[in-house]
């Protein structure tokens, strides 16, 4: 398929995991891509890997209003015009909320929430002189269920969930988009700390090429919300409905998820 011939995308979180699955798959597809991290080396590395014809690197602070209206303007002056957004850089600081420093929980706050609002609105004007164009929020089953020893990262993803719905019934009919994709457990070196919880492993596991597939879908048809994998999505409503069952489920899952997780350090640690 070559849904996005002629296409200009910009990925933030574009440098490595999800994001640079995602740009694989949507240059594959006809697009170019500019990409958008802090890390200069990492992105330059990966604009090496897709094409310089073909991809852009740009660091940025995505939290910074400045440095995200340079990326969008980069972006635009490089290629012509935008067409695609994908708000896909995140952070997390786990732990129990009280024991973690409130300059990483802001940051949490900042990076996966306030950063995708700001540049969400910072591009519809860039979509509209495309003449259309889809924003695709990357959120986690975290924020469709809350997350004990994860509270700031759970809440950020609930409400980045809830403006992606909301954006996408103002925009119905104006030729943009907005989806949000939430994932569960993905497998990326990021997930493999002593920090993780256990129950996290209990779902799952998903590959960036995955939820990258996703991210692409929505970008081409619209369509509100994907989840992955979807028996994860069903009983994340499920259990946030009914929060009792949630507290008789969760000693079951967090036996079932330290049993994956040793078996999936294992085989990692084999590879």
């Amino acid at each position: 398929m070559r849904r996005f011939e002629g296409r200009v995308v910009v990925i933030t979180g574009g440098s490595t995991g999800i994001g640079r699955a995602a740009a694989q798959q949507f240059v594959a597809e006809g697009a170019r891509v500019v990409l958008a991290a802090r890390g200069a080396a990492a992105l330059h590395e990966a604009v090496e890997a897709l094409g310089p014809e073909r991809a852009l690197a740009v660091p940025t602070d995505v939290t910074d209003r400045a440095s995200a209206s340079a990326l969008l303007e980069r972006a635009a002056e490089g290629f012509g015009a935008i067409h695609v957004l994908v708000n896909n850089a995140g952070h997390n600081a786990r732990g129990p909320f009280e024991d973690r420093e409130l300059d990483g929980l802001l940051q949490t706050l900042d990076v996966n929430l306030r950063a995708p609002v700001m540049l969400s609105r910072l591009v519809l004007p860039h979509l509209r002189r495309a003449g259309g164009g889809a924003i695709v929020n990357v959120a986690s089953v975290a924020g469709m269920v809350p997350l004990p020893e994860a509270a700031t990262y759970s809440g950020s993803k609930f409400g980045l969930r809830s403006f992606s719905l909301a954006l996408a019934e103002e925009l119905r009919g104006s030729g943009v988009t907005a989806s949000v994709v939430s994932p569960g457990p993905v497998d990326t070196g990021f997930i493999l700390g002593e920090d993780v919880s256990d129950v996290v492993f209990s779902q799952k596991m998903s590959s960036p090429e995955q939820v990258a597939t996703l991210i692409l879908d929505c970008a081409a048809d619209g369509r509100p919300e994907r989840v992955i994998p979807k028996a994860s999505g069903w009983l994340a409503t499920t259990t946030y409905v009914f929060p009792s069952l949630r507290r008789v489920l969760r000693p079951i899952l967090e036996r079932k998820g330290r049993a994956a997780k040793r078996r999936h350090r294992a085989a990692r640690s084999g590879r």
